[in-house]
């Protein structure tokens, strides 16, 4: 029996994006160790940072402060969403609460530090915005 792990995709349509007739031998075929490699090599390219506690919360950090209007999204603009910023305070303070005696002395400093300044920042955002 063959390996049936891939597929075969024959495009039927008579004319390809730019109106010009097109071959019948137009066929692409694709399997799963193709894709998985693929993914594999894009993955060697853009190197990731180890995930732990402190860059989760660094990471939500950075996201409240892209929802406080003080950095650009991942689109490049930049604008206020003080409704998913207080979420994601809220979400860090939810946290801080849930991992309490089971965090590195490191991790509690920096995830205080990174409230308290969250806080001030909403504070402040909230004043502005009214």
């Amino acid at each position: 029996m063959g390996d049936d792990s891939g597929f075969k995709i024959k495009d039927r349509r008579r004319f390809d994006a730019e109106g010009n007739e097109r071959d019948e031998s137009d066929e692409v075929y694709r399997s799963d160790r193709d894709r998985d490699s693929a993914r594999s090599d894009q993955s060697d390219h853009e190197a990731l940072p180890q995930i732990d506690f402190s860059t989760f919360i660094l990471s939500l950090g950075t996201s409240a402060m892209v929802h406080l209007g003080e950095g650009p999204d991942p689109d490049g603009q930049q604008h206020r969403e003080l409704g998913l910023a207080k979420q994601t305070i809220d979400l860090l303070a939810l946290l801080r609460e849930k991992t309490e005696g089971n965090r590195t002395e490191h991790e509690s400093k920096l995830l205080d530090e990174l409230l308290y300044d969250l806080r001030l920042r909403f504070v402040h955002a909230s004043k502005q915005g009214a």
